[in-house]
């Protein structure tokens, strides 16, 4: 296997070209959306195997102090699914990528898959003895159209996106960090009801959601990603009350959904904003319109397979040289036992 680091960027485009499952942040703009925070290097990876198939791994390395010799990651946390792309990843291929970045010898290596490459990173993460994470997404299959996708829908679904349009909800788009600003108070009157529900104290979650993601991190991937960063926001009575943040490449991904539950009342607004991204998702010839993490989460999974999405379970990846993780997870344990922190 030939590998190329960081990868060309000719060949990345063209890897990229010839997947019909590539997520929006496979694109090398999301890369370098991430580079442009100044905490990241890219160190993105080209292999050729023998037979000429090619793929390409988004891969970003952290150094200094807090990585102890360096973090490298596909991608950090809050940044999105990564994860090889390529024409189909076997549990072979997968597996000679873990064994190609094992030889890196950062003390941590974390590898967030495509859901839809779950089964072949889950025999490769057995056989060769790699930790790993479970986690659970949704993916909306959009290869029939649209016409077939409505008739996916639950009827609790299709009813309330009549009653959103009937009530006179207005849907605005912004394209690459247009409408920012509105989403992002949407986003924290979210935060505060999620802290409520949690019993979180409410600076306490601000700050966590601030950190995470600050505006400025939104904006630079709306710089970078173009067209294919959009905000959807829903009105009522000229007031933004619901919004969500889709993206849009060779499939569609749906990553950051808000509300403000003292306004939206009982417009339904939230689903007519998130139907108008599946739509543009359709209009621009996406075979899936994935939904994002659901976790365990009753309330997540049943809202998205209101939209007739289905689940996926898969695993995160971590290539560790010390318990990093095991550690992470005692820590953030301890501080939701001592807060009372409700994880649903």
């Amino acid at each position: 296997m030939k590998v190329t680091t960081p990868a060309p960027r000719d060949r990345w485009q063209e890897v990229l070209a010839r997947s019909d499952t590539a997520l929006p942040e496979h694109d090398p703009g999301w890369t370098d959306a991430l580079c442009a925070t100044g905490r990241y290097a890219d160190a993105s990876r080209h292999y050729v195997v023998d037979g000429g198939d090619e793929v390409v791994l988004p891969l970003v390395v952290r150094r200094g102090p807090a990585g102890f010799g360096g973090w490298a990651e596909t991608f950090p946390a809050a940044w999105g699914i990564g994860g090889p792309v390529g024409s189909g990843i076997s549990p072979e291929m997968a597996a000679l990528i873990i064994r190609d970045l094992r030889a890196m010898r950062y003390q941590r290596i974390g590898i967030r898959p495509n859901p839809l490459d779950g089964a072949a990173w889950g025999a490769a993460a057995a056989a060769e003895g790699v930790l790993t994470v479970p986690r659970r997404a949704h993916v909306l299959d959009l290869s029939f159209g649209l016409d077939a996708v409505w008739a996916g829908l639950n009827k609790t679904g299709r009813r309330n996106i009549r009653l959103a349009r009937r009530a006179g909800v207005h849907i605005e788009v912004g394209r690459g960090g247009q409408l920012l600003q509105e989403y992002y108070r949407l986003f924290l009157a979210s935060v505060d009801r999620w802290a409520a529900n949690q019993n979180e104290p409410r600076a306490l979650a601000r700050a966590r959601a601030t950190r995470r993601d600050p505006v400025g991190k939104l904006r630079r991937m709306g710089a970078h990603l173009g067209d294919g960063f959009r905000v959807v926001l829903a009105y009522v009575d000229g007031t933004p009350v619901a919004g969500t943040i889709a993206l849009y490449g060779r499939t569609g991904h749906g990553t950051r959904s808000a509300m403000d539950s003292g306004l939206i009342g009982r417009s339904h607004a939230a689903e007519l904003a998130y139907w108008r991204a599946i739509e543009m998702a359709c209009d621009a010839g996406c075979p899936t319109f994935h939904m994002g993490e659901s976790g365990r989460s009753a309330a997540l999974a049943q809202a998205k397979e209101k939209f007739g999405a289905r689940p996926y379970d898969y695993a995160e990846l971590r290539i560790e040289r010390l318990p990093w993780t095991q550690t992470d997870a005692a820590l953030r344990a301890g501080l939701k036992r001592v807060i009372g922190f409700r994880d649903d």
